[in-house]
């Protein structure tokens, strides 16, 4: 598929989404958000890709936020930008998405490597929350998967006084996982990306589904139970005899069913 905003790449087992946008910071906007959204649910729907990288075009931005100046005539509510519908995407995929982290993670920008699963990034990095001093927030994806990641404590401080965190810094409070030479990002990113692909396909996503399902409430417990145990499930001897019996108008075999 072509997109206007963004990059998709397959090398191997590894699929890679680049922010296109680097004249503006790789800032969101409305096409930007859907065509995020679409590529990550094509990526759903296919075998091929076992760890989808996420990373932005340039060498200075990763991500910088919304571009709120296209709303006027197309927004779905005032001033806001379908941002819900990326993060939301990403905790439904199955499979592991890495955030490589290629220079400033502000506001938007932070919260969308947060919820990624993975964050590795160069040692210019930086990272940032500043909504509170421009007019904006985000009360969902931004405060309770931050907290996750920092504690509560320093989620505020973030958010309180929107200080900007080194990559070295954003290290040592649990905000992302790994720092390397600016250099070497990419190299790095690939290698992380391939040493999570060698792991078991399934056990990921029923690793991943746990994570996200206290969060998601019932819609995280449905994703859990009717993506990953139901398929184990309807192999059962139990769940087989069940359906045979129900289709041949007869009571199931008490042995086949476990009583």
């Amino acid at each position: 598929m072509n997109y206007r905003e963004i990059i998709y790449e397959e090398e191997g087992v590894i699929g890679t989404i680049t922010l296109n946008r680097p004249h503006n910071g790789n800032m969101f906007t409305e096409t930007m958000c859907h065509e995020i959204r679409d590529c990550i649910n094509d990526i759903r729907r296919e075998t091929r890709t076992r760890v989808v990288v996420l990373t932005g075009a340039g060498d200075r931005f990763f991500c910088i936020g919304g571009d709120k100046s296209g709303l006027q005539d197309t927004r779905l509510y005032p001033g806001v930008l379908p941002t819900l519908e990326i993060y939301e995407s990403i905790d439904r995929l199955q499979k592991p998405v890495i955030a490589s982290v290629n220079g400033f993670a502000v506001g938007g920008g932070n919260v969308l490597q947060v919820v990624c699963d993975l964050t590795i990034a160069k040692e210019t990095a930086v990272f940032r929350q500043v909504g509170p001093m421009m007019g904006s927030f985000d009360a969902g994806y931004g405060t309770w998967y931050l907290e996750d990641l920092v504690g509560k404590k320093k989620a505020k401080e973030m958010w309180y006084t929107n200080r900007k965190l080194s990559a070295y810094e954003a290290l040592e409070i649990g905000l992302i996982n790994r720092v390397v030479p600016d250099a070497d990002l990419a190299h790095m990113t690939r290698k992380l990306a391939l040493e999570v692909a060698d792991r078991g396909a399934f056990a990921l996503a029923s690793i991943k589904g746990a994570f996200n399902a206290r969060h998601g409430g019932v819609s995280g417990l449905s994703r859990v139970s009717h993506d990953l145990l139901l398929p184990q499930y309807l192999s059962t001897p139990e769940a087989n005899e069940l359906k045979a019996s129900f289709d041949e108008r007869r009571k199931p075999d008490p042995d086949a069913i476990g009583s």
